[in-house]
């Protein structure tokens, strides 16, 4: 390592303590964002701001990360109430997924559900892939989503119901 990574390497760690530091203290932890455009970002949980996902969706709710999920590419969270089921849709762009707390259930077409817990990993193909999304009963589910474009579903046969909690 040259000077220069050992000097960025060891101030990200004093950027991390400087926000443990104020978070230990009782305090309510501050969002940070330093350097402009090219420095890091920290916004601790309780600084996220939580929408309805939409009116066909009760109770899903997203808190973009990055981006703008309605308009184009996006980072975000998305928590799906315990029970919650989406019919077999598809979504226009690709999207990466990973698990954060519960348990969601992976049911793609004409294969098997996968029960997916914290820590799994999905690649959806935009346009083509037909699947269903259902968070478990026993408790809500929270994942992180990274897409190409805007969030949509659109649902493979368009006569069923919307989304159900």
């Amino acid at each position: 390592m040259t000077g220069k990574h050992v000097l960025v390497f060891a101030g990200s760690f004093v950027l991390a303590g400087a926000v443990l530091a104020q978070a230990s203290g009782g305090e309510k932890p501050k969002s940070v964002s330093k350097g402009g455009s090219g420095g890091a970002v920290v916004v601790p949980d309780t600084d996220q701001k939580w929408t309805e996902l939409s009116a066909d969706s009760p109770g899903v709710q997203i808190a973009d990360l990055w981006g703008d999920h309605t308009k184009g590419a996006f980072g975000a969270l998305i928590k799906f109430p315990a029970g919650f089921t989406a019919p077999m849709h598809t979504h226009t762009s690709d999207m990466k997924l990973i698990v954060v707390s519960g348990t969601l259930i992976h049911g793609p077409e004409g294969k098997p559900e996968t029960r997916m817990g914290p820590g799994s990993y999905l690649k959806q193909p935009g346009r083509t892939y037909r699947h269903t999304t259902v968070c478990d009963k026993a408790s809500e589910c929270e994942i992180f989503v990274e897409s190409t474009g805007k969030f949509d579903l659109k649902l493979v046969d368009a006569a069923k119901a919307p989304a159900k909690k």
